[in-house]
């Protein structure tokens, strides 16, 4: 058996961060993470306070899903960050945590984690982790960003009601359990790094390109403002898709929940 302590104080022991969890709120139990770091927030929270639970009754996902994990079974945690950043470029923060966190899991585990556009972990093209970024805007000004992770960790996602039957967790892809903690710790030291980057006023475009498995692939977008299908090309510096219609021309996707499309337009294969 593995010591899978998770407290507020396993977290802190030789985590040796600078901004993220230097204040940390640990719940048994709680409804969303996202919801109480929210509320932290608009309180005046300090940037960095890391809100985390061993189990949560009420965990959503992007587009009001429904985040399910057995109690003592996931890392469930949300931040609270207050980047120097214009609204439209509050997506680069999403973009820094979930880098940090796929090099963070590369880095203890060996796994080949990827980002699949525009919130998803994935292995082997199965989702382990989401990542759920709400911001709050007072005015023109970004006041606060939170970023929720969720991550499947020793639990077999095939046997939980809710959970579509092509996730998985790292201990199903490893066959071994998973200490949570230095996991959580490794991943918000990776975060910081990111992070850092980030506030130092670097473009992560590049390292985030290298980690997001969905450029190159003929896809269907489900968006706010209909379906589109293409290529994905390219993203921005704010982590918008750039997807090529088959008639060549090109959409930047905000926001959408990506799939395979079938049928690829022939004029469009072989195209790099």
């Amino acid at each position: 058996m593995i010591n899978d302590e998770l407290t507020a104080e396993s977290l802190a022991r030789d985590l040796n961060t600078r901004i993220l969890a230097r204040r940390i709120v640990y719940y048994e139990c709680i409804g969303s993470t996202n919801d109480v770091a929210r509320q932290l927030a608009d309180a005046g929270e300090p940037e960095g306070t890391l809100v985390i639970a061993d189990e949560q009754s009420a965990g959503r996902g992007r587009l009001g899903r429904v985040w399910h994990a057995p109690a003592r079974s996931s890392l469930l945690m949300s931040l609270v960050l207050r980047p120097a950043l214009p609204p439209f470029a509050a997506p680069r923060v999403t973009m820094a945590i979930a880098l940090g966190a796929v090099e963070a899991i590369r880095a203890m585990t060996g796994l080949p984690a990827q980002i699949k556009w525009p919130n998803d972990l994935q292995i082997r093209g199965k989702k382990f982790a989401g990542i759920l970024a709400e911001s709050g805007i007072v005015g023109e000004q970004l006041e606060y960003v939170i970023v929720g992770i969720g991550i499947n960790v020793n639990f077999d996602p095939t046997q939980v009601s809710g959970i579509p039957a092509d996730a998985t967790s790292l201990a199903m892809e490893l066959h071994r359990a998973v200490p949570r903690a230095p996991l959580a710790q490794a991943i918000l030291r990776a975060s910081e790094a990111q992070y850092a980057r980030l506030r130092a006023g670097e473009n992560l475009r590049d390292a985030y390109k290298e980690r997001l498995v969905t450029l190159g692939q003929f896809i269907r977008a489900q968006t706010p403002h209909g379906t589109v299908i293409g290529h994905a090309r390219d993203v921005d510096e704010n982590g918008a898709l750039i997807l090529q219609r088959a008639d060549g021309t090109l959409v930047h996707l905000q926001a959408g929940d990506v799939t395979l499309a079938d049928n690829q337009p022939q004029t469009l294969r072989g195209e790099r």
